[in-house]
């Protein structure tokens, strides 16, 4: 339509125009219903008139057909021919308002209006303008062709890189198998080694703790031995409430006798099956002043960590989500196998008990060395997943891009890892094509997402014109954000406007050279019927 109006200009400043004779008002495209020697038929057919009626000032026709040239009809149109520039319509109210409408005055022909006639100047200033667009649209064509070049350029480099990357998954694929095996055969001895290590310790721990029950054993006997004859009466068991069978606060001599082993005294010798029973309820009267001991809070036991130890077992961010890797960093662990369990949660007592016996002594020389070979096993098994788990995200991605619908000849691939920004008086506006759309306060405060990339979203006829980026934000009460992008063409690639037009939907104008289509030459429309 610019281009028809580009030509209009031409034909009329070049004097080319012929003016056809019609009735004032009606426009070439309707002179045949306006034939002077014929009655006229108003144009919804309702009624015919003679054509003496016709702009008489008087509405007969209710579409305010009979008068286009005159006010009479509050529905009516005029037509001004506006002879180098643009034709228009104006409402037939604004017919002799004593305010020039059309640009060649037309349409004060009896209101005494002093207007001058600027068709001539507004053509001129309209075709400097729209040889202005031709240009930009011509250049932005000959960047779309050389966007299209290098976008085919670059199909075929992520094409080739896809298979490249690919081969070389397989042969990681194999590499990180291999050191699977490789890690897997260090772990079992350096697992062994350690196993032996602390079964070592758990036996030097248990002749601490029985050297340390005897010793708690003499000395409640020698407690309880009131009368100091080398023996354990049930008497002298009756003075520990504490040591009661059933705590019903009622110590008979019948229970007394019964934990002695049915007899009525013992000796040093057969105090020890007697200690087995009593030794969890018997409190030494030396420290029935002591406060109670309190359990501390449970706490694995932890082994000696020699200095290569110390990271053995790091956390992946690779495998966070993921079930198959956390079975497989389960297997990478020598102590967390399927005969693996886990220390028994250790009380005030046994902790104490533990620490009497000093700390477990660091691995010897061979277990460290087993210890040191198996986590260099574990850190080049790590390092290859982590180079296969990135040779996976390269090959998504690299996949993704070449079958991502960039426009009908890829032209708008060149967008895919570029963002621009807007800055309002408010807001930074930042729209990076196919990613999202999100503002953010100008003086301080957090993003917010104006939406992803959802579609297309332009005419059936040009569906590519159109860029829509949705659930975005939610709203207060609302719906969530979304934004329309419109394109447009020009040389330069640049958001030009952002809008709202309503609540939580914005608009955002973008021009790229990648809309912009072939320019027709001015002939192609040499014969076209340009109205006048």
């Amino acid at each position: 339509m610019r281009c028809q109006y580009l030509l209009l200009l031409f034909l009329s400043l070049g004097g080319s125009a012929v003016e056809v004779q019609r009735p004032r008002g009606v426009p070439l495209s309707k002179r045949q219903f306006y034939e002077e020697d014929k009655p006229f038929t108003c144009l919804d057919g309702s009624h015919t008139i003679p054509f003496d009626r016709v702009n008489d000032d008087y509405c007969d026709c209710q579409d305010g057909s009979d008068e286009p040239g005159t006010a009479a009809c509050p529905n009516g149109s005029f037509y001004c021919t506006n002879t180098g520039f643009r034709p228009a319509f104006i409402p037939s109210s604004r017919i002799n308002d004593g305010i020039c409408d059309c640009c060649d005055t037309t349409d004060e022909y009896n209101s005494g209006a002093a207007c001058q006639n600027t068709c001539r100047e507004l053509g001129l200033k309209e075709k400097e303008s729209l040889q202005k667009m031709a240009e930009i649209a011509k250049e932005g064509f000959l960047l779309k062709q050389q966007l299209i070049q290098e976008a085919k350029r670059g199909l075929e480099e992520k094409k080739t890189k896809l298979g490249d990357v690919e081969a070389s998954k397989k042969e990681l694929e194999n590499t990180v198998e291999a050191l699977r095996t490789v890690k897997e055969t260090a772990e079992q001895p350096e697992r062994e080694a350690k196993e032996r290590h602390l079964k070592a310790w758990e036996d030097v721990k248990a002749v601490a703790r029985l050297e340390k029950d005897k010793a708690k054993m003499a000395e409640a006997f020698l407690e309880l031995d009131d009368d100091a004859d080398g023996f354990i009466s049930v008497a002298e068991l009756l003075s520990h409430s504490e040591l009661d069978p059933n705590s019903d606060g009622s110590f008979e001599e019948t229970e007394a006798q019964e934990l002695l082993g049915g007899v009525h005294k013992v000796d040093t010798v057969t105090f020890d099956g007697v200690w087995n029973k009593i030794k969890e309820e018997y409190r030494s009267e030396a420290k029935a002043d002591a406060p109670p001991v309190v359990e501390s809070p449970h706490e694995e036991v932890k082994e000696p960590v020699s200095d290569n130890e110390s990271e053995q077992y790091p956390e992946d961010d690779f495998h966070e989500e993921d079930d198959d890797d956390e079975e497989e960093d389960d297997d990478d662990d020598p102590d967390e196998g399927d005969d693996y369990k886990s220390p028994p949660v250790k009380h005030a007592e046994e902790k104490k008990d533990e620490d009497d016996a000093g700390a477990m002594p660091p691995y010897d020389e061979e277990t460290q060395n087993l210890i040191d070979s198996a986590q260099k096993a574990r850190d080049e098994f790590d390092e290859a997943e982590r180079s296969l788990q990135e040779v996976d995200e390269q090959i998504r991605n690299l996949q993704k891009e070449i079958s991502f619908d960039f426009g009908p000849s890829a032209e708008f691939s060149y967008l895919y890892s570029q963002c621009y920004e807007l800055t309002t008086g408010e807001y930074i506006y930042r729209f990076c094509p196919f990613h999202k759309v999100t503002q953010k306060p100008k003086y301080g405060g957090s993003e917010t997402n104006l939406g992803s990339w959802g579609k297309w979203a332009g005419p059936d006829d040009n569906v590519y014109s159109v860029m829509m980026y949705e659930h975005g934000t939610g709203c207060w009460q609302g719906p969530n954000r979304s934004t329309r992008v419109k394109l447009s063409c020009g040389k330069e690639t640049v958001v030009t406007s952002t809008s709202e037009p309503s609540r939580c939907e914005y608009l955002m104008e973008f021009t790229t050279p990648a809309v912009c289509q072939e320019p027709q030459s001015l002939d192609s429309f040499l014969h076209e019927h340009v109205e006048l």
